[in-house]
């Protein structure tokens, strides 16, 4: 089976991790060379590099597989049943010298059950056992969680720099590709660099990278189908595609608008209104019943700039 991008071209070491702060990059190095680590939370949006960060740290600190334990805090680790299994893998001896508890999408973990039951853990086990939480929602985690670890917000790179990024591996991969239509795909997907890998890969499998229009349906994306008719000029069409598709995620499509509010006008002082209106719909979000109602509004206002 051909291998995925994603794993392909994930960093497993720490020279081939992008760090936008390099005080960052000094903090993780300061950590190695200490062989330990505090209890983390890495922050930031999806697709960033939490989790391969994670793993980097995991890997150079030369932590056993045995002593690693992998959680998904928005599956498993979301119910208070995983607490007993938590417990037991924190009580046993490591066979190293530390033992790694990493949870992803930990801002998934109930507030009411598993999140206070960890801040127990987090201390009564301090001694040999290092927890790394991941999350895209930080404001979600209780307060005495945030206190137990050491933050560590993994900010996006700008959208250049990851236009770069994707445009290398197409190039490693001997694949042709417009500027333009990849324009789209990083439009899209930017800052998820793993759901960007994850839609070119399937659309170069001829040697060229397809453009929206021609990609096959069961690997095409609906917001790669809204900037192909924002490029195009229609906008209503775009508008009613966005209102069908988003679901209940709808916070994610209000950031989607904001990374792309040149997509709304090419005029600097429009796109600032742009992101007031983008801001006013995001904020009635709690208040209406109806969030396609909402959001509908909000692409109304955007449509008129």
């Amino acid at each position: 089976m051909k291998e995925l991008w994603t794993e392909k071209y994930r960093p497993r070491g720490l020279n081939g991790y992008v760090f936008v702060d390099q005080k960052q990059r000094h903090q993780v190095e300061a950590w190695i060379k200490q062989g330990s680590i505090p209890h983390l939370m890495f922050s930031g949006s999806a697709g960033t590099g939490k989790t391969t960060l994670a793993k980097i740290l995991i890997r150079e600190l030369g932590v056993e597989d045995y002593d690693v334990m992998w959680a998904n805090g928005s599956k498993e680790a979301r119910k208070i049943e995983w607490v007993d299994k938590l417990i037991s893998f924190c009580q046993t001896m490591p066979f190293g010298t530390t033992k790694i508890v990493l949870i992803d999408e930990a801002d998934y973990m109930n507030p009411q059950s598993v999140q206070p039951a960890l801040r127990n853990l987090m201390e009564d086990y301090s001694d040999n056992v290092r927890f790394i939480l991941t999350c895209n929602y930080p404001n979600r985690i209780i307060p005495p969680i945030h206190s137990r670890c050491q933050g560590f917000h993994i900010a996006r790179t700008d959208q250049t720099e990851f236009t770069a990024r994707v445009a290398q591996v197409l190039l490693e991969e001997s694949v042709e590709f417009d500027l333009d239509v990849l324009d789209s795909y990083v439009r899209a997907t930017y800052p998820d660099m793993r759901k960007c890998l994850n839609l070119l890969q399937p659309n170069s499998i001829t040697g060229r990278l397809l453009p929206p229009g021609e990609a096959d349906v069961s690997v095409r994306d609906w917001r790669l189908e809204c900037v192909d008719l924002f490029k195009q000029g229609q906008i209503r069409q775009a508008r009613t595609m966005i209102c069908q598709q988003a679901g209940d995620d709808v916070e994610s499509v209000f950031r989607w608008m904001y990374d792309n509010v040149n997509l709304w006008s090419d005029d600097v002082f429009k796109q600032d209104q742009a992101i007031v209106i983008i801001c006013q719909g995001l904020s009635r979000i709690s208040l209406v019943a109806d969030q396609e109602i909402n959001l509908s509004a909000t692409m109304i206002e955007l449509s008129n700039l």
